[in-house]
């Protein structure tokens, strides 16, 4: 056994045993180490009022995976002569109760920049202060320090990626090695008033367990992590020549996926040429590193209220055509098999993410981005919470990206990728007999054509709820409005002057295609 005192190390998103320098620094020195994960009822209770089975705030898919994810971990640190102590409650309080009880003076967990985890930390470190803990909260989720690159821009972070990766440099690849051992678990028992429990199942946590789908291509676990980064850096060819916009978004048997590792900077090297960032697979991490550093610094950066980069605009608030894009009933075969593949796996390509958020948004309906944020939130198994609000903000042109009348089109996007239509025939069945002629505008073939393949719009599969011509141009018209608002009040825009801006908008609009109440009755089901 190991001098020294308690230690406990909490696992929140970097469920890894590999290159966790918190889990490093815990092990030293410790007589007893406490391997703690805190089950949130915030993210994890079950949610009878919501649209899909699972939590008010993650769906059953991604809960399901976090729990494998937990079984993962747990298998890997018993190996290792250890095991993953499980709690249930509001994590602060819940680790608080566990310092006090096992005598911790040592508490350490991986840094998050994430609003909610920075007001549970901020609590845990002034109780650790008071009471003479050592907490050790390392940055590792992230190549780079948000903090320094925002120091570094003179305390506002850096709006462009280009100017993200001037002020940050190269990243460091240096990994903390693997432990060999995590023997110091005290003995069963010794675990005082503190709840310990295994990892839960799905039924153990409320829910109906609905079983997996069979075609579901992922699987939680860092081992499952290692094991396709192993299969991907082994293709030294594909690692070096990947670029990120050519990927094909109607993939499904085997999808164009990017992998993270430092071996990227070992494959660069062992190749005579190979893309650079923005597209390669390294420009892919330093995204994610780029949005991080943004979030981290920009308040409110989850909404479009009261956040200083994102651009005030009147969205409709209309919650049918919300329901039907995020219930695949929008009638464009496209949009809705993303929205299946989104259901079913939880995931999707990002070219089909780009498809669908601009649908929602800029594209056609209008709709606000908040609401798809909160659809992908919860649905995405590799939901993250910097990613998702950036990304809606750039599709929406909110932020980021304000070239509007760009958009993608729910037809012929999707038709130069997969021309005979097989992504929309494996999720949208009610289409698989339709000819490949009509089958991403099934309402423009013949009612002969449609009764042969056995599928009648407007029963068999809805009609459009929009007419895409007519609504982009709508939507076009309305940015156009609004970033003129924007800028006039120097982006100062007040609720009162998007009610003005509203009202306006609504009377220029075309009389012809006004009545929204038609077009609503166009959805089936």
């Amino acid at each position: 056994m190991a001098s020294g005192s308690n230690s406990l190390m909490w696992f929140r998103k970097g469920l890894r045993i590999h290159d966790n320098p918190a889990l490093e620094y815990s092990a030293k020195n410790s007589n007893y180490l406490y391997p703690v994960f805190v089950i949130d009822p915030h993210y994890m209770e079950p949610d009878p009022t919501a649209f899909s089975p699972g939590s008010s705030r993650a769906g059953l898919n991604r809960i399901r995976f976090l729990l494998e994810s937990l079984v993962d971990l747990n298998s890997s640190l018993r190996k290792l002569g250890s095991r993953l102590l499980v709690l249930k409650g509001e994590p602060s309080e819940v680790v608080i109760r566990c310092l006090k009880e096992w005598d911790i003076k040592k508490l350490c967990f991986e840094y998050d920049t994430e609003p909610y985890y920075q007001a549970l930390d901020a609590k845990l470190k002034n109780h650790a202060s008071v009471a003479g803990i050592e907490v050790f909260s390392p940055v590792s989720h992230t190549l780079f320090n948000p903090a320094d690159i925002i120091q570094k821009n003179g305390g506002k972070p850096p709006l462009s990626y280009q100017s993200f990766l001037k002020l940050a440099g190269q990243p460091s690849w240096a990994a903390s090695p693997l432990s060999t051992t995590l023997s110091w678990l005290p003995p069963v028992g010794e675990v005082g008033n503190c709840e310990i429990s295994d990892v839960p199942t799905i039924k153990e946590l409320g829910y109906e367990d609905f079983g997996e789908d069979n075609s579901t291509l992922f699987k939680g676990g860092e081992s499952e992590a290692l094991r396709r980064l192993g299969e991907s850096i082994n293709d030294k060819e594909w690692v070096a020549n990947f670029e990120k916009p050519k990927g094909d978004p109607s993939a499904f048997i085997k999808p164009v996926t990017t992998v993270l590792s430092p071996y990227l900077k070992v494959v660069q090297k062992s190749v005579k040429r190979h893309t650079s960032p923005p597209v390669s697979l390294l420009g892919q991490l330093l995204w994610r590193d780029f949005f991080y550093t943004v979030a981290f610094g920009t308040p409110n950066f989850d909404r479009m209220k009261e956040n200083r980069i994102c651009k005030q605009i009147p969205w409709n608030d209309d919650e049918e055509l919300l329901v039907a894009w995020r219930d695949a009933r929008t009638g464009f075969p496209w949009i809705d098999a993303i929205m299946v593949q989104l259901q079913k796996w939880g995931w999707m390509h990002h070219l089909a993410r780009h498809s669908v958020a601009c649908f929602l948004t800029r594209g056609d309906l209008f709709v606000h981005w908040e609401k798809g944020r909160d659809v992908f939130e919860r649905l995405l198994i590799d939901s993250d919470w910097a990613i998702n609000n950036g990304n809606w903000m750039w599709l929406s042109c909110s932020s980021f990206f304000y070239q509007y009348n760009r958009i993608y089109s729910p037809i012929s996007f999707g038709k130069k990728y997969d021309p005979n239509g097989n992504y929309i025939r494996h999720f949208i069945p009610a289409l698989k007999n339709m000819p490949k002629e009509y089958i991403y505008e099934p309402w423009t073939a013949p009612l002969s054509i449609q009764s042969k393949a056995k599928c009648i719009i407007g029963k068999d599969y809805p009609k459009p709820v929009v007419s895409h011509d007519y609504a982009s141009k709508e939507c076009k018209r309305k940015l156009a409005e609004a970033y003129e608002l924007n800028k006039k009040l120097n982006g100062r825009v007040s609720e009162e002057d998007l009610r003005c801006l509203r009202r306006k908008l609504e009377k220029d609009q075309n009389p012809e295609s006004s009545n929204l109440k038609r077009k609503k009755q166009m959805l089936i089901g």
